[in-house]
C-alpha cells in the first residue's frame, strides 16, 4: 500500500518506563516525531489512532523500588502521573495513553500469550539462567551487569548494551555480578518458554530484506539484516520474577511475562482501551489490511519491534504487520551521554516549570537538531539560538508586522487587493508549494527537514515584505500597499496551518491572532485566498520571547552543579572500594590452567563498518594469525594498534561479532579514568611466548 493512500492510520510511540520521568532524549527520539507525524495526518483528514501507554512491568520498577524502600505499585503511580501530565502539558496528542498495570493489558497480554501456547508455537526448556545466591533469586534482565559480549562495554546490562544498542541476554555477559548484592552470579536450572524466532527467518527475510530495503531508514534495516544475517535463536519470554504478568498456564508457578513480550502488546491492549471508551471497532486499526500502521522507537527498541514483535503477531495470525519503524539515534546534552541514574537530564516536568508556556520552543530545537541519522548534541547555547534567531527574528517578527500593520493601516480587516504583480503571482505560487514539499519531508520521516522548510515559509514572508515596503507604498501608491498587505495575510494564514504540526501553541495563538477557524492541510495547496478581503483580524500578540544569556547561565550551572556531584560520588565510591574491583569467587589452579594467554602483535586493524565502537584486527599470535574483534575505537586509533605487542588469550571459543567471527580476546585493564590501557609484555618478547 503506497503511503499516501492510507486513510487509517495506527501510529505507536514506545512505552516509556515509569521508573523516572521523560526527559528531552525521549523526546528528540520518539515523541516529538510521532505527534508531528500524527497531528499531520490529522490536518489531512485521515483516521488516525496515536497509541501510547506506560510500561510498568520493566525489571528497571522493582529494581528503582528496591532503591527507594517503597513497593513497585507506589513506583508505577508516582511517574506514571508524571508522565501522563507532563505529555499532556507538552502538548503530545495521544488518542489514549495507557499503562500495563491495566486489567483490560493483563487480560490481552494473557490471552496473546495462551493463544501461541495452545497452537504450538513456544519451545518449552529448561536452562541455565544466572542465579544470585545472597538474594535467593534468578537474575534476570537488568538484575545483572558485566562486560557486552558485542563492544566490550564494562556496564552492559542482561538484557541490552546501552553502549552499542545490541539485544542481549543476561548468560551473554562477561564477568556478570548482581545488582542486587553485588555477588557474582551461579548457574541454576528453570523452566521457560522460548519463541523460536528461527522460524521466522524466511518470513522476516522476505518482509525486511526483500520488502523494506529502500523505504526504511538506514539505521533500522541494517540493524534487522545484521541480526538475521547471523542468524535467529529462540527467546525466552518468561522470566522468574514476582513483579509482572503471571505466565497463564499450569505448572509456571513464580513466573511472568517476558516485559518485551508483554509491553508491545501494550499497543493493542491501549487501542482497545480508546475504542471501548470511543465506542468504535478497534480490530479495524490492528487487523484491516487498509490499514497503515507505524511504530515510532528510538534506535535500542529496534530489535525488538522488527524481530521479535513482528515475529509474535505473524505466529498469531491475525495481525498487520508496522508499514514502517522510523526509528532515531540517540540525543546527548553538553558533549555528555543522557543519564537517568547520573541525573545528566534535561526532564521535561522541571522545563515546562522553568520555561512556562514556551513548549513550542523545545519541539522546534529538538527537531530542527533531530538525532535521525546520527547521535546530536542539545545544548543550551544553540536552544537559545533557535529561538532568538529563528523562532523570533524570522517566524515572530513576519506575523507580528503583518498583523500591527494590519491593525494601523486597515483598523484589522483583510484590504481588497488590487492586480496582482508577477512578484505577487511567484509568491502566492511559492506559498502554495510549501504544503507538498512539507508533506514530503514528512512520509519520508524527515522531521528535521521539514522544521526547516517551514521556516523557509516564514522567510518567504519576511523576504516579500522587505522587498515590497509596504511601509515606504502606504504613502505613494495606496492600490499596491494593500495588496502586499493581501497577500502577506495569506503567506500569514499559510504558517497559522503548516505550523501546527511542529509548533501546535504557536500555530493555535495566530489563529487566533488571525481570527480562523480550521483550515485543512490540503486546502494551503488548492486555495489562493485563505483569508478574504473584509476579515477582520485581533489585534497581534508576541508569538516568542527572548532568552535572556541568565536563563541559559542558570541552566548550565544546573548542570554543572550535577557534574560536580557525579564526581564527588565517583571518587568516594573510589575511595569506599580503594580504586578496585571487588574480588572474584577464588579458583583452582586447574581453574587457571585452561586459560592459554600469548604474546602477540597487532600487524593490521580497521574500523568495523556501521560499529562505532568495534575495530577488527590481524593479530600475529606465533601460532597462527588470527581475526579478533574489540569494542576499544573510543580508546584507540587503529593507526597506534598497527605494530603493538598485546597479551592474547588464546583459546577463548570463537564469537561472531556483527558477522566476523572473533578468534580470541586481547586483555585491558581500565584505569581510574576510565581509560582502557593494554597488558603490555616488558621489552620486546617473542610472538607466542606463552604468559603463567
Amino acid at each position: 500500500m503506497a503511503e499516501n493512500q492510507a486513510s487509517r492510520i495506527t501510529i505507536t510511540a514506545a512505552l516509556p518506563y515509569t521508573n523516572g520521568p521523560i526527559h528531552i532524549g525521549h523526546l528528540a527520539g520518539v515523541y516529538v516525531p510521532a505527534d508531528i507525524y500524527a497531528r499531520f495526518q490529522r490536518l489531512q483528514g485521515n483516521d488516525v489512532a496515536f497509541i501510547c501507554g506506560s510500561d510498568e512491568h520493566g525489571v528497571a520498577i522493582p529494581m528503582k523500588a528496591k532503591k527507594e524502600g517503597v513497593s513497585p505499585k507506589d513506583i508505577i503511580d508516582k511517574y506514571h502521573g508524571i508522565i501522563k501530565k507532563s505529555f499532556e502539558d507538552f502538548g503530545i496528542t495521544f488518542d489514549n495513553y495507557s499503562r500495563t498495570s491495566a486489567q483490560i493489558h493483563h487480560q490481552t497480554a494473557s490471552d496473546f500469550f495462551k493463544k501461541l501456547y495452545d497452537q504450538g508455537d513456544f519451545i518449552e526448556e529448561t536452562t541455565q539462567q544466572l542465579y544470585d545466591e545472597e538474594a535467593d533469586q534468578f537474575l534476570a534482565d537488568r538484575f545483572v551487569t558485566g562486560t557486552c559480549p558485542v563492544c566490550g562495554h564494562l556496564e552492559a546490562y542482561g538484557d541490552q548494551c546501552e553502549n552499542c544498542g545490541s539485544s542481549l541476554n543476561a548468560t551473554d555477559l562477561i564477568s556478570p555480578k548482581s545488582t542486587i548484592t553485588g555477588a557474582i552470579p551461579t548457574l541454576k536450572e528453570t523452566k521457560h518458554w522460548f519463541l523460536p524466532l528461527d522460524r521466522y527467518e524466511d518470513f522476516l527475510t522476505d518482509w525486511i530484506i526483500q520488502g523494506h530495503k529502500s523505504d526504511w531508514k538506514p539505521n533500522v534495516y541494517g540493524q534487522c539484516k545484521s541480526w538475521i544475517d547471523a542468524g535467529l535463536k529462540p527467546r525466552a519470554v518468561t522470566r522468574d520474577l514476582d513483579w509482572g504478568i503471571p505466565v497463564p498456564v499450569k505448572d509456571a508457578e513464580g513466573k511472568v511475562l517476558y516485559v518485551w513480550f508483554d509491553a508491545p502488546i501494550g499497543y493493542i491492549s491501549s487501542t482497545k482501551e480508546w475504542a471501548e471508551r470511543e465506542g468504535i471497532d478497534w480490530e479495524s486499526y490492528w487487523k484491516d489490511e487498509n490499514t497503515k500502521m507505524l511504530h515510532f522507537i528510538g534506535k535500542d527498541n529496534i530489535v525488538f519491534h522488527c524481530i521479535i514483535f513482528p515475529s509474535m503477531l505473524k505466529a498469531h495470525g491475525d495481525y498487520i504487520l508496522p508499514e514502517n519503524v522510523p526509528a532515531n539515534e540517540f540525543l546527548n546534552l553538553e558533549g555528555n551521554k543522557l543519564s537517568t541514574s547520573k541525573n545528566w537530564a534535561v526532564w521535561l516536568h522541571e522545563y515546562l516549570l522553568e520555561f512556562p508556556d514556551m513548549q513550542d520552543v523545545l519541539r522546534y530545537t529538538l527537531t530542527a537538531n533531530a538525532p535521525e541519522t546520527k547521535d546530536n548534541d542539545f545544548t543550551w547555547k544553540d536552544f537559545q539560538a533557535r529561538n532568538n534567531n529563528e523562532l523570533v527574528a524570522i517566524f515572530g517578527n513576519f506575523v507580528n508586522r503583518v498583523a500591527v500593520l494590519t491593525h494601523k493601516y486597515y483598523n484589522g480587516f483583510v484590504p481588497e487587493p488590487g492586480d496582482y504583480s508577477e512578484v505577487d503571482f511567484s509568491t502566492l505560487k511559492s506559498m502554495q508549494d510549501f504544503p507538498s514539499k512539507l508533506a514530503n519531508c514528512l512520509e519520508r520521516y524527515r522531521f528535521r527537514e521539514a522544521s526547516q522548510e517551514l521556516m523557509n515559509l516564514a522567510r518567504l514572508g519576511n523576504k516579500y515584505l522587505a522587498d515590497e515596503e509596504p511601509w515606504k507604498t502606504v504613502k505613494t501608491d495606496e492600490i499596491r500597499t494593500k495588496t502586499v498587505m493581501f497577500v502577506a495575510l495569506q503567506i500569514a494564514s499559510a504558517l497559522a496551518v503548516l505550523s501546527e504540526p511542529f509548533l501546535p501553541f504557536t500555530s493555535n495563538k495566530l489563529s487566533k491572532i488571525l481570527n480562523i477557524n480550521t483550515i485543512l492541510w490540503n486546502e494551503v495547496s488548492n486555495k489562493e485566498i485563505l483569508l478574504s478581503s473584509g476579515h477582520q483580524i485581533n489585534k497581534s500578540e508576541l508569538l516568542f520571547r527572548k532568552i535572556e544569556d541568565q536563563e541559559i547561565e542558570a541552566q548550565l550551572q544546573k548542570l554543572e552543579a550535577t557534574k560536580k556531584a557525579n564526581s564527588s560520588q565517583k571518587e568516594n565510591n573510589m575511595e569506599s572500594t580503594n580504586n578496585l574491583t571487588p574480588q572474584k569467587d577464588t579458583i583452582t589452579y586447574d581453574d587457571f590452567s585452561k586459560l592459554d594467554m600469548r604474546v602477540g602483535t597487532i600487524i593490521e586493524a580497521e574500523k568495523m563498518p556501521k560499529a562505532d565502537k568495534l575495530i577488527v584486527m590481524k593479530v600475529d599470535t606465533g601460532l597462527d594469525r588470527r581475526t579478533i574483534v574489540s569494542g576499544i575505537a573510543e580508546h584507540f586509533t587503529v593507526e597506534e594498534l598497527i605494530g603493538k605487542q598485546v597479551t592474547v588469550l588464546v583459546n577463548l571459543a570463537p564469537r561472531k561479532l556483527r558477522g566476523v567471527e572473533s578468534q580470541g580476546m586481547i586483555l585491558l585493564a581500565e584505569n581510574s579514568d576510565g581509560k582502557l590501557v593494554f597488558l603490555n609484555p616488558e621489552g620486546e618478547v617473542e610472538n607466542g611466548s606463552a604468559i603463567s
